[in-house]
């Protein structure tokens, strides 16, 4: 295994592309029942070999990451090749807590409002291991998925 099991949660949400990668393995709803019955095993290496796959397909099409604590945010770029950092922290005087549930423009707006310091920063890197592997580590660390890198993107024309 490469990563690691679904969690149950995670397997209801994709109950449905699950089925069809049983199907496309020639398990049918009967044999599925049969084998949870008796040989759990079996059932195991199937989770683990589709878990794989999800995750697999996700990191590969993973561009932008986002992690964030009160007073700071780090967004990576996750190239093929290496890993661009942005970062901006504020102190902890500012009454700003980037974990609440703020729009990244409703944050942007707070901070141009803010008197308190701002530090943007940036880093990049190659990948020690492997992308795939690395990037695992970091979403299981809690960093979290963006879709559109909004964050990252506004944070670098801020550090221009």
């Amino acid at each position: 295994m490469k990563y690691r099991r679904l969690r149950n949660e995670e397997l209801k949400e994709l109950e449905q592309d699950f089925v069809k990668f049983l199907a496309s393995n020639h398990v049918t709803a009967d044999d599925w029942v049969k084998l949870k019955k008796n040989d759990p095993d079996k059932v195991e290496d199937l989770i683990s070999i589709y878990s794989d796959i999800v995750f697999d397909k996700v990191i590969g099409n993973l561009e932008y990451l986002e992690f964030k604590t009160p007073h700071d945010i780090k967004t990576f770029h996750c190239q093929p090749d290496k890993m661009v950092l942005m970062g901006i922290a504020i102190s902890k005087s500012a009454g700003v807590d980037f974990t609440k549930d703020l729009t990244a423009k409703d944050m942007m707006a707070i901070l141009k409002k803010s008197s308190q310091e701002i530090q943007i920063y940036t880093a990049e890197k190659n990948y020690n291991d492997n992308r795939e592997k690395e990037l695992f580590q970091m979403m299981e660390s809690g960093c979290l998925i963006s879709k559109d890198g909004y964050l990252f993107k506004t944070l670098e024309q801020l550090k221009s």
